[in-house]
């Protein structure tokens, strides 16, 4: 289960009308890399391929790959502004180390392996 915070569907809604495309869902997903061993991505998408996890939350199709569940579930999207702007925030209850960013993470199972080179 993944939620998003009224703040940040208020956000992503704006985005899809912007956007102007029909049957866009938003795709979450994580891959290996950044300072903490893995990162987190997000867009939109207009396909489903075999093996998603659909949902919706806050009124939003979310889709999410089969590798990426499984890092994500019980994650909370946010949307927090800033001085500089905002952006959107990953609360993960899965990951055990973050990076300063926010933009990637580490799970205790996989607490003992090095951490991948690159940048937050």
């Amino acid at each position: 289960m993944i939620t998003i915070s009224e703040l940040a569907s208020e956000k992503i809604k704006e985005m899809l009308e912007q956007e102007a495309t029909p049957g866009l869902s938003l795709r979450v997903g994580v891959k290996e890399g950044g300072c903490s061993g893995f990162s987190y991505g997000m867009g939109f998408d207009d396909e489903v391929n075999d093996g998603d996890h659909k949902l919706e939350s806050s009124g939003i199709p979310v889709v999410v790959d089969s590798d990426s569940i499984k890092y994500l579930n019980g994650l909370v999207i946010d949307f927090q502004e800033s001085a500089m702007g905002g952006g959107f925030t990953m609360d993960n209850p899965n990951a055990s180390v973050t990076c300063g960013c926010g933009s990637s993470f580490r799970t205790a199972k996989d607490a003992g392996k090095p951490a991948a080179e690159g940048e937050c």
